[in-house]
């Protein structure tokens, strides 16, 4: 891995900690990133145990032959965690899973390529697709949405209040020239914002709300939970940690919906945990990351790592 590119993994210990319980188990890692979960997940799990990973991302996959390519224990699979249940019967482990650990977002290397067009901070095409062969690219999309469109993307995903004034000067600037750089889209998103925060680039939320929207992250962490609830046996463990409130509020709410069961039962009927259809248990409170590592990475400032065990 090209140091330029560095990725450095949040919430390490705490995140494999409380993942993995038995050695010789089944576990996902959902976001293989650059590894260094699932090396230290490797690390937990004896000669029986199995890690399977999951990435979108080429250079990702590429990034697994290599570091992995004389490790039997562990699989890779090229594409969304939305297909966790595809992979998992594809194994004929459905319902057998011990552990899936989901780490939320872009990672370092991506933001940190200018060829990747995920930051404002480098000029480079405006791309933004964790996995670029796949799907319309930043640029392509911007061409043609309507300013309503990306209006609502800016707001919806970015949660950026001046959306349909950055939209009207996006519609503006491309009828006289093509948006097809990280570095322009950031020019004319930054003369769109009347109100820069304070330690914030006025880019920021702009161009996380194109990029959440291009990859279908928010729908994807849906679909995903959802099977993962299915996958995992009873005692299995999901680990997710998010870096913005948007991927930590379906999160919390997930759980929230099957620790307390059913919540629609006629009132005044005595009800059993078993009729109300309780199926996770919460695990301790929400983890950030501490003092020492924000200082080492300032990336993992906005990290919260949240964890429940399924129970039926």
């Amino acid at each position: 891995m090209s140091a330029e590119f560095k990725h450095i993994t949040v919430l390490l210990n705490e995140a494999v900690d409380t993942l993995v319980e038995d050695p010789d188990g089944f576990y996902i890692d959902g976001t293989f990133g650059r590894g260094g979960h699932s090396a230290l997940v490797l690390s937990r799990l004896s000669e029986n145990g199995r890690l399977m990973g999951i990435d979108k991302d080429p250079e990702a996959i590429a990034c697994a032959a290599e570091r992995f390519a004389d490790e039997p224990r562990f699989s890779i699979e090229r594409g969304s965690f939305a297909q966790l249940e595809e992979f998992v019967r594809q194994r004929e482990l459905a319902g057998r899973v011990n552990g899936v650990l989901l780490d939320l977002g872009v990672s370092s290397p991506q933001l940190d390529d200018p060829n990747r067009g995920f930051s404002f901070m480098s000029d480079g095409p405006l791309d933004m697709r964790m996995n670029p062969d796949v799907g319309e690219s930043a640029a392509e999309w911007l061409a043609h949405a309507s300013e309503k469109e990306i209006a609502d993307v800016l707001y919806t995903y970015g949660e950026e209040r001046h959306s349909r004034r950055m939209a009207r000067a996006i519609v503006h600037e491309r009828e006289q020239e093509p948006i097809e750089t990280t570095g322009r889209l950031a020019k004319i998103i930054t003369a769109a914002n009347p109100a820069w925060e304070k330690g914030k680039n006025p880019a920021t939320r702009a161009f996380q709300g194109i990029r959440i929207f291009i990859n279908r992250e928010l729908e994807d962490l849906e679909d995903c939970l959802d099977q993962a609830l299915e996958m995992l046996k009873p005692g299995g463990r999901l680990v997710v940690i998010s870096f913005h409130s948007l991927e930590d509020r379906i999160v919390k709410r997930f759980i929230r919906k099957y620790v307390k069961g059913d919540e629609h039962l006629p009132p005044g009927i005595p009800v059993t945990d078993d009729m109300l259809n309780i199926r996770l248990k919460a695990e301790g409170k929400a983890v950030k990351a501490g003092r020492d590592e924000v200082s080492d990475n300032p990336r993992s400032r906005s990290a919260v790592m949240r964890v429940a065990k399924k129970i039926r």
